[in-house]
């Protein structure tokens, strides 16, 4: 009896652990074959071309790419396909990839069974995906998962913030496709692993079609140019129908709106005249103490009051001097939060009334790199009638950037002049500026469309932060380029020893003319000397900083060139490798080039600084012929003789 009741609770015991067996399956079941988090419908709306995902093309493409899939076309055109459903799924939930293995290999089920309802063969997905290609990882593209990862590494506004917003038509997809090359760039640099670059750009695709690009991931957009999809061309009769439809009416309504703002306009202007109000380019606004017309640009920006900026300046105290910049006066001042700003005077510009200026500050405004002096805001106050533009006084506030300029650093004023003497810059902190200036420049370069070309950089427009990290300042003299064209002007601002003489001479301004005077900051900080270096006890004459350094370098003698102290810890590769110093040499000479066609464009140099492509040979620099000399001090100015050889038309310069 007492065996048959051991037996009994045996089996009972048995019975238990199977129903928990099966508890515990039934359970794991969904967990295995989770659902697909995307909705993959918009495969059978949007009219792409499958054709080289039919039989017998798909074979006939797979077999002669012998097993690699990314050089099998329609494997290209089903990951852009399945591209889309991830970057709207990256805008709902700001993962860049799905969260695992089981769900990933769901939504490539769902994705094949979409395909397969097309006609297309069922072998599709697992012949072009491996699962775990869309599974979130850390050790892919710099460890970016999310949305919160991209912004930390690339910050809020990324070239794609810039390239990728609008309509992506033409010149706007080109400029988009260069903001994804860009940031594919940044991202490998930071992984530091290239076999990770197509992951981080395809990531840029992700992010621009699913979080940058207004239309959204279906748009057209983001399926011809950011996915670069194949779509058919034919529409069907009705939808063209609905479209001149739309087109006339759209057409009319823009007619319509044209007339009434005319009208509008009109009204203004009339208004103006007899209330002796501002322009349509400022809103009115009567100051606190209601005795006139204050007037305030329509930029995003930060408006001051003038009385702001005058407590914040103790009145624009010479206490609160700084320094006199390309355009105007410059004061130290603390906003009442008791953050510290720099606040600028204009006394001169190119610019003939407020709209322009207004213009020029929501340019300005705009711009957010970390290697540019940020705009807090501006200010404009109208003349004694409150209508005479050309007597109107105007200021711009900026970050306050506590080291100052490069040119203190570099060429500090003697110890007896001002009592303390700022310390020589470490080779660590010259490299770093370099490259800051060539990131700034490559920016409003190529980030902003249309590209914006500085004209005036030089050491004393290069602002140093409390990291000593360098920041480009004093956009009073940028002017916005032609799409596709230089930009000849008839005044030519800057500073001598830095103008390209293509621009000294004739006027013709292009981004090589910013990349010159690069060229020329690059050589003061290796060499220690000034674009006008009058200190050569050889010759009574002064002799430009690139003459004189192309001239030891084409000798033979590279290293003559280099500021004493960035040797004086000797020549160890652990502290300063002289190689490197060298060819940050070679790329300023290769910068500063007298033929514009020579000069690389900055973003090529800045690759050369970063040793991602060789610095190519510098070549000879012909003497333009009926070059001008420069009088000044009573010190004649001259190109070096060792560059009396080679004889050049003047047009030849700029070409």
């Amino acid at each position: 009896m007492q065996r048959r009741q051991q037996m009994m609770k045996i089996f009972s015991t048995f019975l238990l652990l199977c129903l928990l067996s099966i508890t515990s399956t039934s359970e794991a079941t969904p967990t295995a074959n989770p659902i697909c988090p995307m909705d993959l419908n918009y495969i059978l709306r949007i009219p792409w071309n499958a054709t080289d995902c039919r039989n017998p093309f798909f074979q006939t493409t797979a077999k002669s790419a012998m097993n690699d899939s990314s050089k099998i076309p329609c494997c290209q055109t089903l990951l852009s396909l399945f591209g889309i459903a991830l970057a709207q799924h990256l805008k709902e939930t700001s993962l860049f990839n799905l969260p695992d293995l089981p769900t990933s290999n769901s939504c490539l089920r769902d994705f094949q069974s979409k395909l397969s309802s097309l006609s297309l063969p069922d072998d599709l997905v697992s012949h072009c995906f491996d699962p775990l290609q869309f599974v979130i990882s850390a050790s892919v593209c710099a460890g970016i998962q999310t949305t919160r990862d991209w912004v930390s590494k690339l910050g809020q506004n990324s070239p794609l913030d810039f390239g990728c917003r609008s309509e992506l038509v033409g010149p706007g997809c080109d400029a988009c496709l260069a903001a994804g090359l860009k940031v594919q760039t940044i991202l490998t640099g930071i992984d530091g692993n290239k076999s990770h670059s197509m992951d981080c750009f395809y990531f840029a695709v992700l992010y621009a079609a699913g979080i940058v690009n207004e239309s959204g991931p279906e748009g057209d957009s983001a399926l011809d140019c950011i996915f670069n999809l194949p779509l058919n061309i034919e529409k069907d009769s009705k939808s063209k129908h609905s479209a001149l439809v739309y087109g006339l009416t759209a057409a009319a309504i823009g007619i319509l709106v044209v007339f009434v703002l005319m009208g509008i306009g009109f009204w203004f202007y009339k208004w103006k005249k007899l209330a002796e109000k501002s322009s349509l380019e400022f809103d009115v606004e009567l100051d606190e103490q209601g005795s006139r017309p204050h007037a305030r640009p329509n930029t995003g920006s930060i408006w001051f009051k003038i009385q702001e900026l005058e407590k914040a300046t103790d009145n624009f105290s010479s206490k609160n001097f700084i320094g006199r910049g390309g355009f105007g006066i410059v004061y130290k001042g603390t906003l009442p939060d008791g953050s510290m700003v720099a606040v600028k005077k204009v006394i001169e510009s190119d610019f003939q009334g407020n709209a322009e200026f207004c213009n020029e500050v929501e340019i300005i405004s705009n711009l957010k790199h970390r290697n540019l002096v940020p705009l807090r805001g501006c200010c404009v106050i109208d003349g004694n009638d409150g209508y005479d533009e050309g007597a109107s006084e105007r200021y711009l506030v900026y970050d306050y950037m506590p080291n100052g300029n490069l040119d203190d650093y570099l060429f500090p004023i003697p110890y007896d002049q001002v009592g303390t003497v700022k310390k020589s810059l470490t080779w660590p902190q010259r490299k770093n500026i370099i490259l800051d200036v060539a990131k700034g420049l490559a920016y409003l370069h190529y980030g902003v469309k249309p590209a914006i070309y500085h004209r005036d950089i030089k050491a004393t427009n290069i602002l140093l932060d409390a990291d000593m990290r360098a920041r480009v300042a004093d956009f009073g003299l940028a002017k916005q380029s032609r799409e596709g064209q230089s930009h000849l002007t008839t005044r030519v601002a800057g500073t001598h020893g830095y103008l390209a003489p293509e621009y000294a001479l004739y006027g013709q301004l292009t981004e090589k003319s910013d990349v010159y005077s690069f060229g020329v900051v690059v050589l003061e900080i290796m060499c220690g000397r000034k674009a006008l270096d009058f200190s050569l006890s050889s010759s009574p004459r002064a002799f430009l900083i690139t003459d004189w350094a192309w001239s030891l370098v084409k000798a033979g003698k590279i290293g003559d060139t280099l500021d004493p102290s960035l040797l004086k810890d000797g020549d160890s590769s652990n502290s300063n490798p002289r190689a490197i110093m060298e060819r940050f040499i070679a790329v300023g000479i290769l910068c500063s080039h007298v033929m514009v066609a020579l000069r690389p464009t900055i973003m090529e140099a800045l690759k050369m600084l970063e040793g991602d492509i060789e610095v190519p040979q510098i070549s000879d620099r012909p003497v333009p012929y009926g070059h001008p000399s420069f009088v000044g001090d009573g010190s004649n100015f001259s190109i070096s003789p060792t560059l009396s050889g080679h004889q050049m038309h003047n047009g030849d310069m700029l070409r």
